[in-house]
């Protein structure tokens, strides 16, 4: 970019907007549909079992059940961007919310296993558009000088999302006495634990007309001054936003709408920096976050864990997840998002070879030996731990940030997509893989996690600080 360019994007990264709670306002319900991501993910955990000894499935039909969402995933993470395009983001952020609550409802009340499949594709599709949704608002909305911390909302209502579930599914439990399957008012309390979601997603509709549409997207469609209006709100008064505004257009100018053809390069299929996108997702799944959350009530069962035992240490991840998070929200902009993604690579890949040393145990009446069990436990949590301070919510950060403004729908849409694509793999093959061989399930986790430090060291890029019109 020339100097010419650069003098208002520089004006605006040290900008301090006049009302920044009105921003995080702003941020905080975007980030609603990380909320329900995280809570519709993660809620299943509570009806495993339930769902198993309802319909008397085995494992490799479970894992589908509970996978099936995450083609919704897929398919609604590669649509969202250009939906986004052509209606808005606020449009989109409401059509997801409609796709919860139906999606809730219908779980809560399946016919048979065959609906409560389908309910849960449509469920999956809400999620896979707040995840595209969420990040790209926060992005053009966000203070060049605040985008880090403010980008880092959307994991941090992902997990409060996972422990608000787990803590629902734990008070549902104890009023069911310890029964996935005992019968509260009518139902039985997995129906329950599925049903509750219903409140979150009618809020997340209510909120989504409470903010502004994006500026960049305003721009797009000729109202410039009402952008100008958003602009004042989000960046400051004393920000030139004429100078703003020209900024945007004339990216806006050198781009056209985002589609699947820009993202195609000659020798490899995409271009090189949509790999690169591709594999901060893929990574940050393969690494088995998901089954600390899918299956983890499952696993600690399966080791010898009480029911009401596994859904407390459920709770107590989901809440070492939250302070990890926090924890990555007051560095990425501090230290940046590479160093924090290279801390918890290396701590995963430790968390979890002590996890796969643990599992590698013989069974005695069922149960871990002391020893091996009290390092399960404990590796468990530091993995979580790890994970959430840096991979959580960086991945989220460098999809929002590191495309090129004329493919970042679209290419944000690829990387979710993708994203989704491995967490259905790890999903669906563990039942199997654990029936198999845990300790050598863990051991692949393992790998992962070490293979992510030189994919990091070699092809990623500091974004820390940069506005987006700079991203080349």
């Amino acid at each position: 970019m020339t100097s010419t360019e650069r003098g208002p994007d520089s004006g605006a990264r040290q900008a301090h907007p006049d009302h920044l709670g009105h921003v995080i306002f702003i941020t905080a319900a975007a980030a609603m549909g990380g909320f329900l991501f995280g809570y519709d993910s993660s809620v299943i955990n509570g009806a495993v079992e339930a769902i198993r000894h309802r319909y008397d499935i085995g494992s490799g039909t479970l894992a589908q059940v509970i996978a099936i969402a995450l083609i919704g995933c897929a398919i609604g993470a590669a649509t969202a961007g250009r939906i986004a395009d052509r209606i808005g983001r606020i449009r989109c952020m409401q059509i997801a919310s409609v796709l919860f609550t139906i999606s809730a409802v219908g779980s809560a009340l399946p016919f048979a296993l065959w609906d409560l499949a389908m309910w849960r594709i449509i469920g999956g599709f809400a999620i896979g558009m707040a995840s595209v949704i969420g990040p790209a608002y926060i992005a053009e909305v966000s203070p060049p000088a605040y985008r880090g911390r403010l980008g880092s909302f959307q994991q941090a209502a992902i997990v409060v999302g996972i422990a608000i579930s787990q803590l629902v599914n734990y008070g549902i439990l104890q009023i069911a006495d310890g029964d996935q399957r005992g019968k509260i008012a009518g139902f039985e309390a997995w129906q329950w634990m599925l049903g509750v979601m219903v409140v979150p997603a009618v809020l997340y509709g209510l909120l989504s007309f409470a903010i502004p549409e994006s500026p960049r997207f305003l721009i797009s469609v000729g109202k410039k001054e009402r952008a100008r209006k958003i602009l004042a709100e989000v960046e400051g008064k004393n920000v030139d936003l004429d100078a703003r505004v020209l900024e945007i257009e004339t990216a806006m100018r050198r781009e056209h709408k985002s589609k699947f053809s820009d993202l195609l390069g000659s020798r490899f299929g995409f271009l090189p920096i949509v790999w690169i996108g591709i594999g901060l997702s893929v990574f940050q799944q393969l690494v088995g976050i998901n089954v600390a959350f899918y299956y983890s009530a499952t696993l600690w069962q399966s080791v010898g864990i009480d029911p009401s035992a596994s859904f407390f240490y459920s709770f107590t991840t989901s809440i070492i997840n939250i302070i990890g998070t926090v924890i990555a929200m007051i560095l990425v902009d501090r230290v940046g998002r590479r160093p924090l993604a290279l801390v918890g690579s290396t701590g995963m890949a430790i968390a979890l070879a002590f996890e796969a040393w643990a599992f590698s145990a013989d069974l005695v009446d069922g149960k871990l030996p002391t020893a091996e069990g009290t390092v399960a436990l404990i590796a468990a949590h530091v993995f979580v731990l790890f994970f959430a301070l840096s991979w959580g919510v960086v991945v989220w950060v460098f999809l929002g940030e590191m495309f090129p403004n004329r493919i970042r729908a679209a290419a944000l849409g690829v990387a979710a997509s993708a994203q989704w694509i491995a967490n259905w793999a790890i999903t669906a093959s563990f039942p199997s893989l654990a029936e198999w061989n845990l300790s050598g399930t863990y051991i692949i986790y393992t790998c992962f996690a070490v293979l992510s430090i030189p994919f990091v060291l070699k092809f990623v890029k500091e974004t820390k600080g940069k506005a987006l019109e700079e991203m080349g």
